[in-house]
Order: C-alpha cells, then sequence, then structure tokens
C-alpha cells in the first residue's frame, strides 16, 4: 500500500473511535453509558438508557461512521478493493476498540451498517430485510444483529459475481466479530434470558 492507502486506514480506525452513544449519554444525563443498562457503547444500551431520540441519533451516526471510513478510503487510494474493505473493517474495530475510551467500545454492528451499505449494499440488504423481520417477530436485536452478520458472507457468496474478493473476507470478519462480540448474548438467548427491544433490567420477559 501506498502512503495515502495507509492514511486511510489508519483514519477510519479513529473515525470508528467516536463513540456516540458514550458522547450522548454524557451530553443528556452526564453519565458513562458502559457503567448502565448492558454496559455496551451502542445504540441498543442507548435505547435503554436514554430513550428512542437519543439510540436513533446514536444509530444514524454510527452508521455514517462506516460510511465515512470507506468514503475517505475512496477519496485517498481510490477503487482498490483491499483498502477499502481495510478501511471498513479498521472502523468496525475503532468502534469495537476506541482508543478514545481505552479500547471498551461498543459491538459495531450500526457501524458494520454504514460499511456494508457502502460496499456489500445488495448483500447487506438480504440478510438486513432478514434480521429486521427477526426483530420484529421476536423483539431480540442480538439474534436479528447476529443473523444479520452471520449471514452476510453466505450473501456474498451467493452474489459473488457482483463482489470482489476482499470483501468477502470483509464480510467473514464481520461475521466472526459479530460471534465474538455477542457471547454473552448467545449464551443468554440459549438459556432464554436475553433481554427483548425496550425491556429494561430486571423485567420479566
Amino acid at each position: 500500500m501506498d502512503v495515502l492507502s495507509i492514511i486511510s486506514v489508519v483514519l477510519a480506525y479513529f473515525i470508528g473511535s467516536i463513540s456516540f452513544s458514550y458522547l450522548m449519554a454524557r451530553w443528556v444525563k452526564g453519565v458513562d453509558i458502559r457503567e448502565h443498562g448492558s454496559g455496551n457503547a451502542g445504540a441498543t444500551n442507548t435505547l435503554r438508557v436514554l430513550g428512542k431520540g437519543p439510540a436513533v441519533v446514536v444509530l444514524l451516526l454510527d452508521a455514517l461512521k462506516g460510511v465515512l471510513a470507506i468514503y475517505i478510503g475512496y477519496l485517498l487510494s481510490g477503487e482498490s478493493h483491499f483498502v477499502l474493505a481495510l478501511c471498513g473493517m479498521m472502523a468496525i474495530f475503532g468502534h469495537n476498540w476506541p482508543i478514545f475510551l481505552r479500547f471498551r467500545g461498543g459491538k459495531g454492528v450500526a457501524t458494520t451498517i454504514g460499511v456494508v451499505i457502502s460496499l456489500m449494499f445488495y448483500a447487506g440488504l438480504i440478510t438486513g430485510i432478514i434480521a429486521i423481520l427477526l426483530i420484529v417477530l421476536t423483539r431480540f436485536v442480538s439474534l436479528g444483529s447476529l443473523v444479520f452478520t452471520i449471514g452476510l458472507p453466505f450473501a456474498v457468496l451467493a452474489l459473488q459475481s457482483h463482489y470482489p474478493v476482499p470483501y468477502l473476507w470483509l464480510s467473514i470478519v464481520i461475521a466472526a466479530l459479530a460471534i465474538v462480540r455477542h457471547k454473552r448474548n448467545i449464551k443468554s438467548l440459549f438459556q432464554g434470558t436475553e433481554r427483548k427491544i425496550g425491556q429494561t433490567e430486571g423485567e420479566k420477559q
């Protein structure tokens, strides 16, 4: 990679490291969102702690981080699929392990959505529709998030004529990251203790 490509990848990480859920919680309630609700610095926990309005704003801003990281990568490196895939991956890494918050961030789903919209729109649309339907039917955001991310590599393979190989590898990394970051949710889903959307801590299902 040339210097501009390296700069774009580094910038993608720093963009991803901006935690809008943390900033929103500080602004609205003066609290560290990682010390409340599920302890996750993301849109779902923002909904739980701050309500619908702030959660929607955080979701959109976190997704825009992924879009912006890809756009900057395109401006600096052109149409290098490898560099763009790296930019997307580093934006998600930044959200999950933000340098500004001592590497304690969220699960990266909203930022992943921004990356997928930018690079793998049709594959993301397929898995996204399935994920949304599952969330509506079950009210488990974690289940929808897992289906969206784990299903992504299969959708990319199904549409392989539309996507270069680096995007397939990116989708595999995204799926692996989602499994790692949702380990507790997966356990809770199997145990029947996972909280549903809008459900507060201690509330029975």
